[in-house]
């Protein structure tokens, strides 16, 4: 099954990911097309730096797949998965942003739209609500 993954500036699609739960399962090719990260004996590294995976092998299933939450969950990022869509963001994230992301519940805030107007976030409360922002330095 496709899945787009998210993770940092990247959008990958992984045609072999499994999704298994609250688990994502990726083929070692799709863990570099997705995050940059590359698996090596030594765990799953990016240029000189490595993240250790654990030597009872529960970061990868009997087809050589890599647990993409599992390797995010020891990197302290917030996995959110949209499940009818099979999609799934990876964001380093604090640990009130990661509270927020496990509740469901954002901090409310309000932004003005391009002709001026001010919208608060609960002003949709109950709505799905996507918010694109960029920063053009």
């Amino acid at each position: 099954m496709t899945v787009t993954v998210l993770y940092e500036a990247v959008q990958h699609s992984a045609a072999d990911a499994v999704e298994d739960g609250e688990r994502l399962w990726l083929s070692p090719a799709d863990v570099v097309g997705a995050t940059g990260w590359a698996l090596k004996p030594e765990g799953l590294c990016r240029e000189q730096l490595c993240v250790p995976l654990p030597r009872d092998g529960s970061w990868r299933d009997a087809s050589g797949r890599v647990d993409l939450t599992a390797f995010a969950a020891a990197q302290g990022r917030a996995v959110v998965r949209d499940e009818g869509h099979h999609a799934w963001a990876f964001a380093e994230t604090s640990s009130a942003r990661r509270e927020a992301l496990r509740s469901g519940r954002a901090p409310d805030f309000e932004l003005p739209d391009l002709d001026g107007n001010r919208h608060r976030l609960s002003d949709h409360l109950g709505r799905k609500v996507f918010l694109f922002t960029y920063g053009s330095y």
